[in-house]
């Protein structure tokens, strides 16, 4: 048996796009082979929400079990040749896993099958494999195809692994993924479609640095703005913009709370980038709020306004544009530059040598979040008596502290991280919904109506206006709730 740490990337690709990359490649030895792999779990799933998965893979007459385990770059990685077709208990890794039982339980969960191009290159002081695979993952009735670029590091510097992709994606549309072949197979037994992937929680030792804290949370949100991409670039739903604005808002959030931490000469342009992104989604974004909270329950008022109709048609109208022009966006040249400009710099930058990047992250977390509450207090004072632009800087305010406070629930218990966070929500809630009616008049004039549309629009925007009170009066008590509120991290 061996034991490693497995450092590489993943890329979707086009069919007729992986005789370009091949082609694009620096020259090396190449072979190309069936590989046929069967990944296996106990019925309740327990490596799966252990985060490993475990396969025995099959190529020219040899069975190998391997087992893979971790998030990121690297990966621990740990092989042995098998004699049987399945795993067993006396795999050494697996017994820190899995009882006895659990062991004996083990069952095929689902397939993969690829025709795996393979070519060893040598890059710079570097020496990495270049892997195509195309074929299918199935799991009962299931099949989802597979068409995938990968990069793995054999010797030399990860930073080539990123350098070499540059290289290769300006000759074909390489979409970095984090989706692992195992977590497309979990997927596709459990049912799920295509749609819009949700932040998950970050996952944290309590002993982890600020430099890991960051790296968890930048991770997370990578992985959740490169799975809503894929959904875009295939079947653009409202849910999909926001699920990939709130990611793209989630880091560069994450750029400032940790900017002590990471701040080096990378760290800027980034920055930069995802702002771009996030903001070539708003549009898109807002007439979807607008068609959802306005229009939807427009229709079934008893007297709808004059007008409604043609205002629900401009509207879908600008609302189909706007999700074209985000699906290009997630296709588009300057997206798939980021994802590698903004992957490898939280894996490899200069930043990571860092003194601050050692600090523990509780240390670090609750200095943060400490300066991050005091200013959302300091500018929510008198909240009730401020303007429409005051209220949206206490909301920013909010929405970091937010960020920054999921991002370091796990350092503490959770039920009260979550009780906090429960109560930034409602405060949230409240003040976009404020925002949502500062906002709809501009919206509305990028959309050239009609009278008979333009009539109807005001007609709900003057009933909206009637809201305002309540809704300042609710984000003030909310405000003050969290204000009494004990930190988690006090």
């Amino acid at each position: 048996m061996s034991g490693s740490r497995e450092i590489e990337l993943k890329f979707l690709c086009d069919p007729n796009d992986l005789g370009a990359v091949l082609a694009a490649a620096p020259d090396g030895d190449d072979d190309s082979r069936e590989l046929i792999s069967v990944y296996f779990d106990t019925p309740d799933l327990t490596l799966q929400k252990a985060g490993v998965s475990l396969r025995v893979r099959e190529s020219k007459g040899r069975r190998i079990l391997t087992m893979k385990r971790g998030e990121g770059l690297a990966r621990e990685e740990y092989e042995a040749p098998l004699e049987g077709e399945a795993p067993n208990g006396e795999f050494a890794p697996l017994r820190a896993i899995l009882s006895e039982d659990d062991a004996a339980a083990l069952k095929p969960a689902y397939n993969v099958r690829v025709t795996r191009r393979q070519r060893l290159v040598k890059y710079g002081e570097s020496e990495i494999e270049l892997a195509l695979d195309q074929g299918e993952v199935s799991g009962g009735v299931r099949v989802s195809p597979i068409s995938e670029v990968e990069l793995e590091l054999k010797s030399g510097q990860p930073s080539a692994l990123f350098d070499l992709a540059r290289d290769l994606s300006k000759f074909a549309p390489l979409y970095l993924s984090f989706d692992t072949k195992s977590a497309r197979g979990q997927a596709l037994v459990a049912g799920q479609t295509v749609e819009a992937r949700r932040k998950e929680k970050v996952k944290l030792a309590k002993t982890a640095t600020a430099g890991e804290a960051f790296q968890a949370g930048a991770r997370n949100a990578l992985g959740q703005i490169a799975a809503n991409a894929a959904v875009l670039r295939e079947a653009p739903s409202p849910e999909a913009v926001h699920q990939l604005r709130v990611a793209a808002r989630r880091l560069r959030s994450a750029l400032a709370t940790f900017r002590a931490v990471v701040e080096d000469p990378a760290y800027r342009p980034v920055k930069d980038e995802l702002r771009w992104l996030a903001k070539s989604f708003d549009h898109a974004r807002n007439l979807d709020v607008f068609a959802t909270e306005v229009l939807e329950p427009a229709i079934l008022m008893a007297t709808p306004p004059a007008g409604l109709p043609a205002l629900v048609t401009a509207v879908a109208e600008a609302r189909e544009a706007a999700r074209k022009a985000a699906g290009e966006t997630a296709a588009s040249m300057r997206f798939r530059t980021l994802m590698i400009d903004a992957t490898g710099w939280v894996e490899t930058g200069a930043w990571l040598t860092g003194e601050v990047a050692r600090e523990p992250a509780r240390a670090f977390a609750a200095r943060t979040l400490d300066r991050r509450l005091g200013k959302l207090l300091k500018r929510g004072r008198k909240l009730a008596a401020r303007d429409d632009e005051a209220r949206h800087a206490v909301r920013i305010e909010a929405k970091k502290l937010r960020y920054a406070a999921e991002g370091f629930g796990g350092l503490w218990p959770e039920k009260k991280a979550d009780r906090f966070v429960d109560r930034l929500k409602r405060l949230q809630d409240e003040l976009g919904a404020l925002n949502d009616i500062a906002t709809a008049e501009p919206l509305l004039a990028t959309l050239a109506l009609s009278p008979e549309a333009a009539y109807a629009a005001g007609e709900l925007e003057g009933l909206r206006l009637a809201r305002k009170p309540k809704l300042i009066a609710g984000a003030a008590k909310a405000l003050d709730r969290l204000a009494q509120a004990k930190p988690y991290w006090g």
